[in-house]
């Protein structure tokens, strides 16, 4: 993808992050968010991850309108307890009319490479609603099959699943 450029978030980014997660709140079920946070609250998310250290990338490629975030890609600790300190979970989210493209492959591979430097040694995707594509994605960039909690999530009128994957972010680097 010689138009795509993934590099590290910045406060200018917030409401392009906005854009693409309200979207997705709205319209799907990898995220059991009912509601959207706004830009402010995205620019204070993205002041919190450079404060800490933690990788937090966007995807973006030029358009006739100009360069335009397509999607976005950040890993925080899994849980705050300090025996998770070195487990990161990944949250990813590719703009609408991006997806199916391969944008969220090269993203998830510069998270991982990230998330690596940043300390991490494990990487925890949950995927609400056992959403395919995700889970696809991220078998496809070495994450296994680590769980299913059955029936614990409620939107859109169905009862959702979600499915935990995990990848040892230690292992040598695969390309998908």
């Amino acid at each position: 993808m010689a138009d795509l450029t993934i590099r590290p978030a910045c406060e200018n980014d917030a409401q392009a992050v906005c854009d693409i997660y309200a979207w997705h709140v709205a319209n799907g079920t990898g995220t059991f968010d009912t509601e959207a946070p706004d830009a402010p609250a995205w620019a204070a998310k993205l002041a919190e991850f450079s404060a800490r250290g933690h990788p937090f990338l966007v995807a973006e490629r030029a358009s006739a309108t100009g360069v335009q975030v397509v999607g976005y890609a950040y890993a925080a600790r899994f849980r705050d307890r300090a025996a998770y300190a070195r487990t990161c979970e990944d949250s990813i989210y590719i703009a609408p009319d991006a997806r199916g493209g391969g944008i969220g492959t090269e993203l998830l591979t510069a998270l991982i490479a990230a998330a690596r430097s940043a300390g991490f040694a494990q990487m925890i995707a949950v995927a609400g609603g056992g959403e395919p594509a995700s889970v696809a994605l991220h078998a496809k960039c070495g994450f296994v099959h680590a769980g299913r909690l059955r029936n614990v999530g409620y939107k859109f009128g169905r009862v959702l699943d979600t499915v935990y994957m995990q990848r040892d972010l230690a292992a040598q680097e695969t390309n998908p």
